[in-house]
């Protein structure tokens, strides 16, 4: 029953994340944490965090851990990495199919002008829903993201890659 619930759970996530991965990650949360329980908060957070860390679309990393974890097995990491990636596939196909044809047309320019904001909002709602109590737990975690936001924001020199790897040693020499 777990494996028939995951399947239409992602396949639902995939027909309905525009916007890309980030936008799907409340939708999942929404399904993984709060309908199914599969996971706790906690352990979505964790999962976000590990699949951003791995190269790939972050939806298909996280389907594939909330899979197994969900399962215990590697067929759910399988099924549920399948069906994010139908839907899309299956409208991508489709529109590119028809793209040409339709570019032009007033309809489609006000379907993808809708869409935009849609996808914004959605990117932002995963944003808000990542900031839980335990990942900013104390006044270090939250001095840590004030020191990196400010130097990404006026040191435009300074790559992200090295604000990075400077947080996680600051934070590994801070706990």
């Amino acid at each position: 029953m777990i494996f028939w619930q995951l399947f239409i759970t992602f396949l639902k996530i995939g027909a309905l994340g525009f916007g890309g991965g980030y936008a799907m990650l409340s939708l999942i949360q929404f399904e993984v944490v709060e309908r199914y329980q599969w996971l706790t908060a906690a352990g979505f957070t964790d999962i976000v965090a590990i699949s951003q860390t791995m190269p790939g679309p972050i939806a298909f990393n996280c389907a594939t851990y909330i899979g197994y974890a969900a399962t215990g097995s590697v067929w759910g990491s399988v099924l549920a990495s399948v069906a994010v990636c139908i839907p899309p596939f299956i409208i991508m196909l489709t529109i590119c199919r028809f793209f040409v044809i339709f570019k032009g047309n007033p309809y489609m320019r006000r379907v993808l002008a809708f869409i935009k904001p849609v996808a914004i909002g959605l990117i932002g709602a995963a944003a808000v829903m990542l900031i839980t109590p335990q990942n900013f737990s104390d006044a270090i975690s939250f001095i840590i993201f004030g020191v990196v936001l400010l130097a990404q924001l006026f040191l435009k020199k300074i790559s992200p890659i090295v604000l990075i790897v400077a947080a996680g040693v600051g934070g590994y020499l801070l706990y």
